[in-house]
């Protein structure tokens, strides 16, 4: 699938895993480049959420400026549909003034939805779901697919017989729609019209997985030097706030949370922690895994910038 047509102006997004050093690389390529830097980060949008989301320092702000930081408190939710509008009237902000987007982060749906578009869908319904559930139990699944091909072929020529999760969720969205689930799908593909940019997608993606998980550890650590606990702390006085939050969900957060709680020593907070946060490199490079039109960039910093620029230096011809 192609991103967008040749001619609309470049944006770069920069990718990769927690720690990896996307938000230095994408300073040095501010300096560089007439770029202006949106963040693409799910707990970067939280006031009050800093040292552990590793939200850039003030001094780091004034000399490269990030949009979409501190736009939510965290008792509030942010939807990935909720990003990709804020994104794109700030990308096309940007462009109109005649610099790049610089969109830089590690929340790989929002890169995802980005791109792809998102499908307006209803919310799960337990009583079409309990019902859809009933006859699947009374006919079989296998019995359920055929219904699903007569209401909704391109569906169920993706969806297998065996995938009762999928089955449901496309029998309960023409159920609660009167339209079919492919036909949400062809909505979906025709937003990508809508993005103002051809997409230049960069990963910072480590070959040496235990050069990133030390980082982690070092990255950890540092923040709580300089004061996680007591950010957390903050948070926890607050009558409004619980650890169920999305906000509160982010890695890090959650241990120290239930350090506080009394559910976890000190140690433990730490090695949950990071443990936490290992997880999610892991599943940030799973998502880049395959990922469509990707420049795969290394540890090495010189060269990444030298690598983008000229990539982008090409585009712009």
């Amino acid at each position: 699938m192609a991103v967008v047509g040749q001619s609309l102006p470049p944006a770069i997004c920069l990718m990769g895993p927690t720690a990896s050093g996307k938000t230095d690389l994408a300073i040095e390529l501010a300096q560089h480049l007439p770029c202006d830097i949106i963040s693409v980060d799910s707990a970067l949008v939280y006031r009050g959420m800093d040292i552990g989301s590793a939200k850039p320092d003030e001094k780091t702000l004034a000399k490269a400026p990030h949009r979409l930081l501190d736009i939510r408190d965290p008792c509030e939710t942010y939807s990935a549909a909720e990003f990709r509008v804020d994104a794109l009237a700030h990308m096309r902000e940007i462009v109109a003034a005649g610099r790049i987007p610089l969109l830089v982060g590690g929340t790989m749906l929002y890169f995802k939805v980005l791109r792809e578009g998102i499908a307006s869908m209803p919310a799960a319904d337990p009583a079409v779901r309990a019902q859809i559930q009933l006859d699947a139990d009374r006919l079989g699944w296998r019995a359920l697919h055929e219904k699903l091909q007569q209401v909704d072929p391109v569906a169920a020529q993706k969806i297998h017989p065996n995938n009762p999760q999928r089955l449901m969720r496309a029998l309960e969205v023409y159920e609660l729609t009167g339209i079919a689930l492919g036909e949400h799908w062809q909505q979906q593909s025709e937003a990508v019209s809508d993005l103002p940019c051809q997409l230049h997608q960069f990963a910072i993606v480590p070959e040496d997985r235990a050069a990133l998980h030390r980082r982690i550890e070092q990255r950890f650590d540092t923040m709580l030097e300089q004061g996680f606990v007591d950010e957390v702390a903050g948070l926890f006085e607050r009558p409004d706030l619980h650890k169920e939050l999305p906000a509160l969900r982010s890695v890090g957060y959650r241990q120290v949370w239930e350090y506080l709680e009394g559910l976890l020593s000190y140690e433990e907070m730490v090695f949950r922690g990071v443990v936490a946060t290992r997880n999610l490199a892991k599943r940030q490079l799973t998502w880049l895994r395959g990922w469509p039109e990707l420049n795969s960039l290394s540890f090495a910093e010189q060269k990444n910038l030298d690598e983008v620029l000229n990539v982008i230096s090409f585009a712009s011809i």
